[in-house]
């Protein structure tokens, strides 16, 4: 394998190549590998390469820069991941510009659901308490939270995240390159508990042109996009643009009518994004919208001792038999057990009682480890 990811790698780091480009390139030849060993007259025959693009092509300079992408990649354990392979997130496969390769440091899960929560680099106070709460929660329940690793709203949608769950930060740079700086050790805690991705090749600067690109991916590996606090002019709002344009779901956190970092999320709201006064309402839109598995995902039961059931009665257990599967909100309860809300409620409380079930934030519900 590593034997064929050099001609992914060198063509998603020639210069003036965007993914829309190499996407037409590898359809056209099939695979990276042909074009690598391509001559000029059968590069000609791709009508969409002008002359230069041609020359780019064969120029050996940038099969060189290659090699040495893929040794740095391999030395500091950064793991590639090209548009065919099993493990590509499923929704961002499915955007019109996704990368052809993600360099990845920690693991990316086969089809897991992401939620990105992002927001102003200069937080207050109250945005900082938001994007850790919220994540902290929206992790708890299963999703992956997935945002920047910018300064601000960011860093603290990971922090929260990290606390319950998975979570994947989208760098706008080299994926070996600590960016911002302070965030060296929580980067290596996010790679512990989810993932440190980039589309660019190591060493890539933090260049301010690469974020808008980053921006694509966060709201292309993700169902929905929250955001925290923005500015009129909000790198933050280039996400929710991408999310609408990509179908994804756009949630907004209101803030103070006077505060500059509030106009862009009030804005947003005002423009028709779902309000967000509590994680429930995000949980209850992608319950409404049946955004909660990715179309092949497949879910197994996790084990548990059978003492821990022991004395239910039938609709306990079967209370007991959908959160098997995963946590749940009430609601979810309600649909899949099809008892009704009233009848959920008292089950929960008597399950709660035995020590069997446990409520996290957001009436959200599990078993109790």
């Amino acid at each position: 394998m590593e034997e064929q990811l050099i001609y992914w790698v060198w063509l998603n780091s020639i210069p003036g190549f965007g993914p829309v480009k190499c996407s037409k390139l590898i359809n056209f030849f099939e695979h990276p590998k042909n074009i690598w060993h391509a001559s000029e007259a059968e590069l000609n025959k791709a009508t969409f390469l002008n002359r230069q693009a041609i020359k780019s092509l064969m120029d050996g300079k940038f099969r060189e820069d290659a090699y040495k992408h893929l040794k740095v990649a391999k030395d500091q354990k950064i793991d590639i991941i090209t548009i065919r392979d099993e493990k590509y997130p499923y929704y961002l496969k499915n955007i019109y510009d996704p990368p052809i390769i993600l360099y990845v440091r920690g693991n990316i899960l086969k089809n897991e659901k992401c939620i990105a929560v992002v927001g102003a680099r200069r937080a207050t106070y109250y945005g900082i308490k938001m994007a850790e709460s919220l994540s902290y929660t929206l992790a708890g329940v299963g999703l992956t939270v997935v945002s920047g690793m910018a300064r601000g709203i960011d860093t603290n949608a990971h922090k929260g995240a990290k606390e319950t769950g998975r979570t994947i930060g989208v760098l706008g740079c080299g994926a070996d390159i600590a960016y911002p700086p302070e965030n060296r050790g929580l980067i290596s805690e996010v790679t512990q508990k989810g993932a440190v991705i980039s589309e660019y090749p190591p060493g890539t600067p933090p260049v301010p042109s690469n974020f808008p690109a980053r921006n694509r991916i966060i709201s292309g590996m993700s169902i929905g996009v929250v955001v925290i606090e923005a500015g009129e002019r909000s790198g933050s709002l280039i996400t929710a643009e991408f999310a609408l344009e990509q179908g994804r779901e756009v949630f907004a956190v209101p803030g103070n009518i006077s505060s500059m970092n509030s106009k862009g999320t009030n804005k947003l709201i005002k423009d028709g994004a779902k309000i967000v006064t509590s994680v429930e309402d995000i949980l209850e839109e992608l319950i409404n919208y049946g955004i909660t598995d990715s179309g092949d995902t497949k879910h197994s039961y996790r084990t548990y001792d059978e003492a821990l059931f022991k004395g239910l009665n039938s609709e306990e257990r079967k209370l007991v038999e959908c959160l098997k599967l995963e946590p749940l909100h009430i609601d979810e309860l309600t649909k899949k057990s099809g008892f009704s809300i009233k009848v959920v409620g008292s089950l929960l409380v008597m399950l709660e009682l035995k020590g069997v079930v446990e409520q996290i934030p957001g009436k959200i519900f599990r078993i109790k480890d």
